[in-house]
């Protein structure tokens, strides 16, 4: 998809640099995709708060387990 936008041009800098992109496409696609992806483990991590892992042993009987 083509699109055209306004972006400051030091922040496009920047995101150039840490990206490492060849090119301003490569860059946002990289910037995008990450942001993206840490947007997804915000939430996940944000689910997990509310709702924690119910664990079905402590550690204790899991050594125990191992053991035998």
């Amino acid at each position: 998809m083509k699109i055209t936008i306004e972006i400051d041009a030091k922040l496009f800098k920047e995101t150039m640099k840490y990206t490492k992109a060849k090119n301003n496409s490569e860059a946002f696609k990289i910037a995008l995709t990450e942001y993206v992806a840490t947007q997804k483990l915000k939430k996940q991590s944000a689910e997990i708060k509310e709702n924690p892992l119910k664990l079905r042993y402590t550690a204790d009987e899991i050594r125990s387990l191992n053991r035998s």
